[in-house]
């Protein structure tokens, strides 16, 4: 490396955008009767079943979920900035560094395609692309961590996909 281009010793690096865009804050899909229904009926006997239990401290944490469930499926997400610049990627006022991420894939969910980072030592970071270009967002973090295109999954991942294969909650789309 050059001795002019490269920082000295206690200078930060200065801070280059090469992609800037808006995206919902996370996955959204307005839910019909028929899924409340379900989940309605599913509760109900779970909850009758923890109440001979007695198992009342789980009952208030599936009725906490449920509400948690139907407010995610009712309330649309905020509008959120991201940048990926040379230094991180920035989104929602959350900056992560390079050096904090292992690799990157794509997914895709309710017609939205998600860039999905994993970092070292904390959970997946999830960013909805919206409008932008799949293609030119690899381009720029493909460059600082390695992209795959098969990503391992684990035993949640099996399990939750087996489980929503087995117990639909909704008709699937047409």
């Amino acid at each position: 490396m050059d001795p002019e281009i490269s920082p000295r010793v206690g200078e930060e690096k200065r801070e280059e955008v090469y992609l800037e865009w808006r995206s919902p804050s996370r996955l959204f899909k307005r839910r019909d009767k028929e899924y409340f229904t379900n989940i309605g009926a599913i509760v109900f006997l779970l909850t009758i079943i923890l109440v001979f239990a007695r198992e009342f401290v789980l009952i208030a944490a599936v009725l906490s979920i449920v509400f948690l469930i139907y407010v995610l499926s009712t309330v649309p997400p905020e509008e959120i900035d991201h940048r990926i610049t040379n230094l991180g990627i920035e989104s929602g006022g959350h900056f992560y560094r390079w050096e904090e991420l292992a690799d990157f894939w794509y997914e895709e969910q309710w017609g939205q395609t998600m860039l999905i980072l994993r970092p070292y030592f904390t959970a997946r970071v999830i960013i909805l692309l919206g409008n932008q270009d799949p293609g030119r967002v690899r381009e720029f973090v493909a460059k600082h961590i390695p992209f795959r295109q098969q990503p391992e999954k684990g035993f949640v991942d099996n399990a939750a996909s087996w489980l929503s294969k087995k117990i639909p909650l909704e008709k699937p789309a047409a």
